[in-house]
């Protein structure tokens, strides 16, 4: 059986056409402000969000972490969803780094219960800390954050004087979905990173958007942390090919998830758990899940295990024809052979 890679959007390989593009950039010091593909790549950025200044990141965990050192710092409080990034996938950067401490709040699959929010944010008082900042995820975990709850968790953070940091790191798959254009989803937070080198392909890479004097310091604060790099115009050039050419093609990852989802929801041994653009989770009430991602994997369709679930993200690398041979071996898929 051929090997299908389902672990991310993040393990696929460069096309011939984006390579060919890093290969002809026109690259200087970006330290200096030098690098013509760089400025170009964050001049795109700063039009498709509707921020005054947009920067090249390495990493959307970089990203991240440079709002909570801006917005937030020692002593400040940053209100999230348990499920989120800061809290689950960056090894604590948010409190070793950043020096934020992180607040809790009520949430279903990452999404906040705006109806809850207020109750968690602190009047002032010289002995705790300050609610500064609130972050909001979306896609989480591939579901699309919902626009009106956005708009009332920004309508909150201003009532009391609080940023709100979004990260998109697959933001553009939530913009294809919905329809709702990537600037009206930036109007509802002071800064927004996406990825590059998640569904757009691309082999590094994220962008942070906001203000001028909150890009100064994001500039400042990249350098501090190792970030300011060189000829970094090759990597930029990637990321204007991918948001020239890989933005509408986000669909067919859509098309493919549903595909393999509908394939998981009609057999007798599998549950759906979430279910949302290009990512998938589903678990089993009666066999060993981590046993059946073993058994997936030792058949060439590679999966991860989280949380006692399956996880699938289609992406870049897998088409509609391996999508259907995806959902037929999961149809036939018999789980007793776990136990064999």
């Amino acid at each position: 059986m051929k090997r299908y890679d389902l672990r991310s959007d993040t393990i696929t390989l460069q096309t011939p056409q984006m390579r060919e593009a890093m290969y002809r950039a026109e690259v200087g010091d970006d330290v200096y402000g030098e690098d013509k593909t760089v400025n170009r790549l964050e001049a795109m950025a700063r039009e498709l969000t509707g921020k005054e200044e947009s920067l090249f990141v390495s990493s959307g965990c970089m990203g991240n972490l440079l709002s909570l050192m801006i917005y937030g710092g020692r002593g400040n409080e940053v209100l999230c969803a348990n499920e989120s990034h800061i809290i689950q996938h960056e090894i604590g950067a948010v409190s070793a780094i950043a020096n934020t401490i992180p607040i809790i709040v009520p949430s279903v699959n990452g999404i906040i219960d705006e109806t809850k929010l207020e109750s968690f944010i602190r009047p002032y008082s010289y002995d705790m800390g300050k609610s500064a900042m609130i972050e909001v995820e979306n896609t989480t975990s591939g579901l699309i954050y919902p626009i009106e709850k956005m708009k009332a968790i920004k309508e909150i953070a201003e009532r009391h004087n609080m940023k709100v940091h979004l990260d998109g790191a697959r933001i553009f798959n939530a913009v294809v979905e919905s329809g709702i254009e990537l600037s009206e989803y930036a109007k509802y937070c002071d800064d927004i990173t996406f990825c590059l080198s998640k569904g757009l392909g691309c082999p590094v890479g994220s962008m942070l958007s906001g203000d001028k004097e909150f890009i100064h310091l994001a500039r400042r604060y990249r350098k501090m942390l190792g970030g300011g790099m060189r000829q970094i115009g090759y990597l930029a050039a990637a990321g204007i090919y991918a948001l020239e050419n890989h933005v509408e093609r986000l669909k067919e990852d859509h098309e493919n998830c549903k595909l393999i989802r509908d394939a998981v929801a009609s057999t007798s041994w599998a549950r759906v758990l979430t279910y949302g653009t290009n990512i998938l989770f589903f678990t089993s009430d009666s066999y060993d899940i981590s046993k059946i991602v073993k058994k997936f994997n030792d058949d060439g369709v590679m999966v991860l295990c989280e949380c006692n679930a399956c996880r699938v993200v289609t992406n870049i690398g897998i088409s509609q024809k391996d999508a259907q041979e995806i959902a037929n071996y999961i149809k036939a898929f018999d789980p007793e052979s776990i136990n064999g």
